[in-house]
């Protein structure tokens, strides 16, 4: 899963979010930053009860965070997405000593590899790449 700080990048480099149900996000502020957001049609959760479990569909979540604007929150974006927002700039994606390598197409058209622990952070830091932004 993505760090907060490359998020940050992501956005900060000018990456667009139109949300969309599943989509993760957290909201960067002291006591918040650990607690990751899932974008959902419905909240359903579990009422545990003597007689037995029962799944509740829930309008609101229990706290009152009523709203909060878009542009205060940081999105996650899945692997999926990040691979689909580098298109045609994305050449493979292959398992090396310690993590994963992406190979795409950068800013300027030159072609670089981007490695991270995890998949979606070297597609992350591919799509840095490819926004002109360096990653830290």
């Amino acid at each position: 899963m993505l760090t907060i700080e490359l998020a940050q990048q992501l956005k900060t480099a000018g990456l667009i979010w139109t949300p969309s149900s599943g989509d993760r996000f957290v909201v960067p502020v002291e006591d918040m930053e650990e607690r990751v957001f899932v974008l959902s049609d419905v909240t359903a959760d579990i009422h545990r009860f003597e007689s037995g479990d029962l799944i509740g569909f829930n309008g609101t979540t229990e706290w009152a965070l009523d709203s909060i604007e878009q542009e205060r929150v940081v999105w996650f974006p899945r692997e999926d997405q990040l691979r689909e927002l580098l298109g045609a700039a994305f050449s493979r994606l292959e398992q090396v000593s310690g993590g994963y390598a992406v190979t795409a197409t950068a800013a300027g058209g030159v072609e670089g590899r981007f490695v991270d622990i995890d998949p979606e952070r070297a597609y992350a830091r591919a799509l840095l790449g490819r926004l002109g932004a360096e990653a830290e």
